[in-house]
């Protein structure tokens, strides 16, 4: 669902705000729209992985990226929609989450020892 509306929002950006944006709020935009998209193949990713290896560590780092996700490209969206400047300050609590999604992934699988539940 998060890669259908990270495509949704692609195309309304490039069609319906190209004109109603200044260029700055655009690229802002489309900012969080690639890394929405980016991090939905993520999710794709990580599903696949619980699919064949079933881990704690799939369902963490699933959760804190969808986080990631909607803290760190809505608050995209709607600073670059509103203006509301404020939000810029989330935004980076996002980005650590998403952060913290591929450091969860990469420490379980190269953590010695590591079991199918850890």
């Amino acid at each position: 669902m998060s890669a259908f509306v990270s495509v949704g929002a692609g195309a309304f950006g490039a069609h319906a705000l190209k004109q109603a944006l200044t260029a700055d709020m655009l690229t802002v935009y489309h900012t969080a729209v690639d890394y929405q998209f980016i991090h939905s193949i993520g999710l794709i990713m990580i599903g696949a992985l619980q699919r064949q290896s079933p881990r704690r560590a799939h369902v963490v780092a699933a959760w804190t990226m969808f986080a990631g996700i909607i803290i760190f490209s809505g608050s995209l969206y709607v600073l670059s929609i509103t203006g509301i400047r404020w939000l810029g300050m989330i935004t980076p609590i996002g980005g650590v989450g998403l952060l913290a999604a591929w450091l969860i992934l990469a420490i379980s699988y190269l953590s010695r020892g590591s079991t199918k539940q850890g």
